[in-house]
């Protein structure tokens, strides 16, 4: 029984890329000594998988910056600003599109789907001209093939990489991106004839774009793009890998008919129905790759329940074509469990990273092919059991409070009107009040005074003052400046998530349990391991502190509930939405306790709200309902004089109409479409005109 992974972390167990890129960048480092590093990595990885026992093993996963960057590289779709004049293309236009120089901008960053990873958007018109200006996947083929590796190549599907693109500037934004096809296809058969000619046996191109709401004349790209590459790919297995959620039917419909497709790829983790389709229609004769192991989160598999839905499959496939395989790629968790040495043994039992996410895959397929290792799955029942026992895990009181808020209205008693005239009559701002995000720089000496405060070399005074001395620096700034509404700078928080996280219960943190968020930036999310509660005040007593430094309103700056779960790592053992009403109970505890000590003017960032939309639209309507309702609980009990606001970062409509209109202030990251709607929705416009 044969075993896959679609891809893996690029960033090392202890961030050996994120240094050596940011030392070259600096001009610290030559080319060659990021290379070193580089071609350390790979040659690591690729040996802990062979080593593990997994068959198919991917090459061309790994990425001095982002895997769609290195595919615009490979066609060679340069934007005229970057002045490349063709050949090779290097390191420095390379960087230049990722990073901008000092004379042109770097390209758009975004959201890979619905993950925490940003890629770089392609930007493509009409008049870009496409050549074969990276051999990158071809030459680490070839660096595993000399280490006695033979690999499967991966690259971003032609079709996916449409679809992710956006018209370049002066391009009509209704431009079909799709009529590319023709153009970008030959070089795709360069490739592909290359790694034949190379050796390669299989070659996967990822397609996540299948698995969202897609037209017709969409799916119809896909059919016309295969049958195209049909006898370019003639003598390969080709494996189209699909993640992220449920694949629709006619996507499932389109996909199984491809032209000289061997194998198709599944997310059977958060694509569950998609086992429904497997087991109604699945091709005779194609290989299925079974992704049952998460590989967006750090939890143990149950091996037991992913062993029985594998032998349930094997009916479908056969015995001989079915593949065990990750989700998604393991880029979205943490390394390597074995750094994590001060995570209690407890809780480091029920977590596996991505080192211990390929054992089990192997695990896996091993205990198909009847060679099951039954201590290593007694061990991992026995871990299971463990966290569903835990009593650090259950409180019940929690749970109940969080019960009780599911078929209720948490909207404020009085309208936005009445409020605004409250908060009017206590605070006397002007019509259109200033005021900053909240967070200052994050000083040297900052940071300096923080670490040695948690080591223990400074007393809990010295800290204290230290602290003060710099909220006094910032409300100085300000009074000079005249701003109406002030903010304290945040000097105390070492990031928006982890602050909080490190005062509730049911959360864990990590030593070295960093993924990548774009090049070489890493965050180290929050474990959610367990119910979440408030013990104590958070941020009352450096508010407080503040406010007394000043007679003009000192805002509370508090993270929100969807932001500080989706920037985590979430207990999978209930529904998300679940765990986010316990978080908004907590940070409703903090709104209260605020507003007792004075605090007038509450701020609750909601950063984070979109980056849990599901990529299907019939699926965005409950996820709203439940994401509104978590930011609507933490404020529903303050006075009307109370004045809370919410940070948003707003691209789809439908998040800010449902919450703008009941904060009396919100401020938005201004895309022209939610602007032009704020004109119809929001209730300040009507009333100020601004």
């Amino acid at each position: 029984m044969a075993s896959h992974i679609v891809g893996y972390p690029r960033m090392g167990p202890k961030r050996e890329l994120k240094f050596a890129l940011e030392s070259f960048w600096d001009g610290k480092s030559s080319a060659e000594d990021l290379e070193k590093v580089a071609t350390d990595l790979r040659s690591s990885i690729w040996k802990q998988m062979s080593g593990a026992g997994i068959k198919y093993i991917p090459s061309n996963t790994f990425s001095y910056y982002d895997q769609v960057l290195d595919t615009t590289a490979m066609l060679g779709a340069v934007p005229e600003r970057y002045s490349w004049t063709g050949g090779e293309i290097g390191l420095s236009t390379y960087f230049s599109m990722a990073r901008g120089n000092a004379t042109v901008p770097a390209m758009e960053m975004t959201k890979w789907f619905d993950t925490n990873y940003h890629f770089i958007v392609p930007e493509l018109g009409p008049s870009t001209k496409f050549s074969y200006a990276s051999h990158k996947a071809v030459s680490e083929y070839k660096e595993a093939k000399a280490l006695g590796i033979d690999t499967v190549p991966v690259l971003v599907g032609p079709v996916s990489y449409l679809l992710l693109s956006k018209p370049a500037k002066g391009v009509e934004k209704s431009f079909s991106l799709l009529s590319l096809l023709g153009s970008i296809l030959p070089i795709y058969k360069e490739v592909v004839a290359e790694l034949k000619a190379a050796g390669a046996s299989w070659i996967q191109f990822d397609e996540p774009t299948l698995v969202k709401d897609l037209g017709a004349h969409e799916l119809a790209a896909f059919s016309s793009a295969y049958a195209e590459l049909e006898l370019t790919l003639s003598g390969l297995n080709v494996l189209i890998e699909t993640y992220f959620a449920d694949i629709p039917a006619e996507s499932y419909k389109t996909l199984t008919s491809l032209s000289g497709v061997t194998a198709y790829g599944f997310d059977l983790i958060r694509g569950a129905k998609t086992l429904d389709l497997i087991r109604s229609s699945f091709p005779s004769g194609k290989y299925l790759f079974a992704g049952v192991v998460d590989g967006r989160n750090i939890w143990a598999d149950d091996l037991a329940a992913s062993l029985s839905t594998l032998q349930s499959l094997e009916a479908v496939a056969g015995k001989d074509k079915l593949v065990v395989s990750t989700s998604c790629s393991l880029m979205h968790t943490a390394v390597d469990l074995i750094n994590e040495t001060k995570l209690d043994d407890e809780i480091k039992s029920w977590l596996a990273f991505a080192a211990q996410k390929v054992v089990e895959v192997n695990a896996l397929a091993k205990a198909l092919a009847g060679q099951k290792d039954e201590a290593y799955f007694a061990a991992n029942a026995a871990a299971l059991a463990s966290r569903k026992s835990s009593p650090r895990v259950t409180n019940e009181e929690v749970q109940k409070a969080a019960a009780a808020l599911k078929g209720s209205d948490h909207r404020r008693a009085t309208n936005v009107s009445a409020r605004l005239d409250a908060q009017q009559k206590k605070l006397n701002l002007p019509v259109l009040p200033t005021t900053t995000i909240g967070s200052f720089p994050q000083t040297v000496e900052l940071r300096r005074v923080r670490r040695e405060y948690k080591a223990k070399k400074i007393s809990e005074e010295e800290y204290i003052s230290a602290i003060k001395e710099e909220i006094n620096k910032v409300v100085k700034i300000q009074e000079e400046l005249d701003i109406d509404v002030l903010v304290h700078g945040e000097p105390e928080r070492n990031d928006m998530v982890e602050y909080f996280g490190e005062q509730l219960s049911g959360f864990a943190f990590t030593a070295n349990g960093w993924v990548q968020s774009y090049g070489s930036r890493c965050v180290k999310p929050p474990i959610i391991y367990g119910d979440v509660s408030r013990p104590n005040p958070m941020t009352v007593f450096w508010s407080k502190t503040a406010q007394s430094m000043t007679s003009r309103p000192m805002k509370g700056m508090l993270t929100g509930p969807v932001t500080i779960l989706n920037w985590s790592f979430v207990r999978n053992d209930q529904p998300r939405f679940e765990t986010c009403y316990q978080i908004a109970l907590a940070i409703k505890k903090e709104v209260e306790d605020l507003e007792a000590a004075g605090i007038q003017v509450i701020q609750i960032d909601e950063a984070a709200l979109r980056e849990g939309l599901p990529l299907r639209k019939s699926e965005h309507a409950f996820y709203l309902d439940w994401a509104v309702h978590s930011f609507r609980i933490t404020n529903c009990g303050v006075q009307d004089t109370t004045q809370v606001t919410i940070l948003q970062v707003v691209r789809y409509l439908e998040i800010f109409v449902s919450i703008a209109p009941d904060s009396p202030f919100s401020w938005i990251d201004p895309h022209p479409h939610v602007l032009l709607q704020l004109q119809r929705h929001h209730p300040l416009y009507h009333r100020h005109g601004c």
